[in-house]
């Protein structure tokens, strides 16, 4: 089992404040909350991330969202009509905003995005793909366990 490196919360308070406020500001932004779980889900996937990926399926479960496409989100392209356009626009952008070792982010994929959000939307969408992205950075680095593994969290 993995053992947490430090307690980010407790080093750099000051830093984590600012993430959180961060975070909170891009989920009052207005994005649809069963769009902003994939898309948390979908990014700490390819980040590796097993402590957010923990956390927004458990909440994206008590939410309702079905396991079937919780199970299929990683090959979300390949799952037939499972999710719609409008998901999949956000999926492939948090894939190519995710996955930045290519380059930039592919003019195909932005518009695809743009077709289905509008501006206000969009931007919304980017702050919860920007954001999950930065808390899957800090969680993988020190390596924090997962709360359901967590055996003293119990």
């Amino acid at each position: 089992m993995t053992t947490r490196r430090m307690n980010i919360w407790q080093t750099a308070p000051r830093l984590m404040k600012g993430m959180s406020g961060f975070q909170q500001a891009a989920s009052a932004a207005g994005l649809d909350p069963v769009v902003a779980e994939l898309v948390k889900i979908r990014a700490s996937q390819i980040n590796r991330c097993a402590f957010c990926l923990d956390m927004h399926v458990a909440e994206a479960r008590e939410r309702g969202e079905r396991q079937l496409r919780l199970d299929l989100l990683a090959s979300w392209e390949e799952a037939g009509d499972l999710f719609t356009e409008r998901e999949g626009a956000a999926l492939a952008l948090t894939e190519a905003v995710t996955e930045l070792t290519d380059g930039f982010v592919p003019d195909e994929v932005y518009a695809r995005a743009a077709a289905h959000f509008d501006e206000a939307e969009l931007a919304a969408l980017l702050g919860q793909i920007v954001a999950i992205n930065a808390w899957n950075r800090f969680n993988v680095a020190i390596r924090e366990v997962p709360k359901s593994l967590d055996a003293s969290a119990s």
